[in-house]
């Protein structure tokens, strides 16, 4: 079995696989509890792990000193990489590009084997744009949801709602007509433009031949919008497979 791992700066995603069967997942705030969610769990029998880590290189050092003590395997790392698997990194300074927007652009080339825009939709917003021969023409990243309502809350001293009062804002489109209504729906409605500019331009390298990738955890709040996009929560882990094949 294999465990995988996307290890942000908060918190590590996780999930183990046979073959291609997603047999557990979970979203772990330490490597203690990575730890323990796992083991819990005595059907999973890691054989293999691999990873692709934001962090600093001591702080994914340790992680690979625990997951190695703990189930006594080798650790596959994704690094940063010219070229892999067909895609050019587009960066000047490819060791520039973060890793996992790296390979969930690598993960969606794999996917489509054409042109494509991957958006992904999480605390920031990135986009990305590869060509039909795999060379990545770059891309955007602007602040996601949870910034902007954060920066509101933080600088605006009238504004104050829980989030709770957030998420029930969203299930309306129409004008607010609470500051909670007006904050988050005016956010939203900045994010689908983003996402509209950037499909627009899309079309304007490619007209209709390529594909759009959804991932993130607020991409389903735009799903409406791009009716033609495939939604692929686990994005990055489809290129942390390709970027870093056990055989």
């Amino acid at each position: 079995m294999i465990l995988e791992m996307d290890c942000g700066n908060s918190f590590i995603k996780w999930r183990v696989l046979d073959r291609e069967a997603v047999l557990g997942s979970g979203i772990a705030d330490s490597a203690t509890e990575l730890i323990a969610a796992v083991s819990d769990n005595h059907d999973l029998k890691i054989t293999h792990c691999r990873m692709v880590s934001v962090r600093s290189d001591e702080e994914t050092a340790c992680l690979v000193a625990v997951l190695r003590a703990e189930f006594s395997v080798a650790v596959m790392c994704a690094s940063p990489v010219r070229a892999v698997a067909g895609v050019t990194n587009g960066y000047e300074d490819f060791e520039r590009l973060g890793l996992d927007r790296w390979l969930a652009v690598v993960g969606a080339f794999e996917l489509s084997k054409g042109a494509c825009l991957i958006l992904d939709l999480g605390t920031a917003v990135t986009a990305d744009f590869v060509a039909a021969n795999g060379r990545h023409l770059g891309g955007f990243i602007c602040p996601g949801l949870p910034l902007m309502r954060d920066q509101l809350r933080t600088h605006t001293r009238r504004i104050k709602y829980d989030d709770h009062s957030a998420e029930q804002a969203l299930l309306s489109s129409t004008p607010g007509r609470t500051t909670v209504e007006a904050v988050e729906r005016g956010c939203l409605l900045m994010l689908r433009g983003f996402v509209q500019t950037q499909l627009q331009l899309a079309h304007e390298y490619w007209g209709e031949e390529f594909e759009v990738f959804l991932t993130g955890g607020d991409a389903d709040l735009v799903m409406s919008a791009l009716p033609q996009a495939h939604l692929v929560k686990d994005l990055v882990f489809v290129g942390l497979a390709t970027a870093c094949p056990l055989s």
